[in-house]
């Protein structure tokens, strides 16, 4: 009975706000500019991960363990992109800030699971390189369309019962300080660090994925292509060396535009304090491009791609 009593009383004690108030960017002028960018940002993005999705399904010759793994990073991209923007637009273009507990806890899951999915594909697709380089001949055996269907189910189960998770324990915070959320969407860290009660869970949640979804995935990374430079190293003439490494230069440019930003944000973070309004201007930055760069890289840097839309666009025209 004590114990049930006590359990009532917490439950009681925890306040649940009708809303939460979005600042974002605030007392700076010309904002609207800046997210009318970030407008042009969400259109590209949409049309070019639509365009990637649409031509990997439609295409037999792409239907490939490297093209699985690309056709779940566009789909990352288009979910992360739709989560974000959409709603950044309605909560400051249009200064309706305001958003209910229900659909912000909604907004911060579907924003960070799709973020984690886009940090563990390019570990996926760096996985690929590593067996394609290092272990060709047996590519066939250990990277096959079964096999990474295995593991982009697993990862996307995983991510999923992670960010369920962190949006549970969210729920278990009591708001009794303050509703205004210093961030430009419903973000994890500006959220818990309001709650009145104990929220230790929630610290260690938080730093657990940026281990997770940062600091591992470069590691892993890093050191797939440590490995790759020793393997190539062995070729014995500089054009097999170069042409091995071109096919690593798509995934490498997607790994900067998604690791970079983040990391330099962190580490100038954690070195200085910037100002809420720079802070906003750079993370939103940061979520927001590289869904729009990572199908352009993958249009100008990947061969089969662009044979397929110059035939899409030669029939086209050829009636014509």
């Amino acid at each position: 009975m004590n114990a049930m009593n006590s359990s009532v009383a917490h439950n009681i004690s925890v306040v649940r706000p009708e809303y939460f108030f979005i600042t974002g960017l605030t007392g700076i002028q010309y904002s609207r500019y800046y997210y009318i960018f970030l407008f042009c940002v969400y259109f590209i993005a949409v049309i070019g991960n639509s365009a990637v999705l649409l031509l990997i399904a439609a295409e037999r010759s792409l239907h490939s363990p490297k093209y699985i793994a690309v056709f779940n990073l566009a789909l990352a991209d288009f979910g992360e992109t739709n989560a974000l923007i959409p709603n950044m637009m309605k909560t400051f273009l249009f200064d309706s800030q305001h958003i209910s507990y229900n659909a912000c806890l909604a907004n911060m899951f579907f924003v960070f699971f799709f973020a984690t999915m886009q940090c563990s594909t390019l570990v996926v697709l760096a996985y690929d390189r590593f067996i394609a380089i290092c272990l060709p001949l047996r590519y066939h055996v250990f990277v096959t369309n079964t096999v990474m269907c295995l593991i982009f189910s697993t990862i996307w189960t995983f991510n999923a019962f992670i960010m369920a998770l962190v949006v549970s324990l969210i729920s278990r915070l009591s708001f009794c300080k303050s509703n205004v959320i210093q961030s430009f969407f419903c973000d994890h860290g500006p959220m818990y660090k309001m709650a009145c009660n104990d929220n230790s869970m929630n610290s260690f949640l938080a730093k657990l994925n940026t281990s997770l979804y940062l600091i591992v995935p470069l590691i892993l990374i890093v050191l797939s292509y440590i490995c790759i430079l020793f393997s190539l190293s062995k070729v014995t003439t500089w054009e097999g060396r170069l042409k091995a490494l071109k096919t690593c230069i798509t995934h490498l440019l997607l790994v900067a535009s998604l690791f970079l930003p983040v990391t330099g944000i962190y580490i100038y973070t954690f070195i200085n304090s910037p100002s809420a309004n720079a802070r906003v201007i750079s993370t939103s930055l940061a979520y927001a491009v590289p869904p729009m760069l990572n199908p352009i890289i993958y249009v100008l840097n990947t061969a089969e791609i662009k044979i397929l839309i110059k035939k899409v666009f030669k029939n086209k025209s050829g009636p014509m």
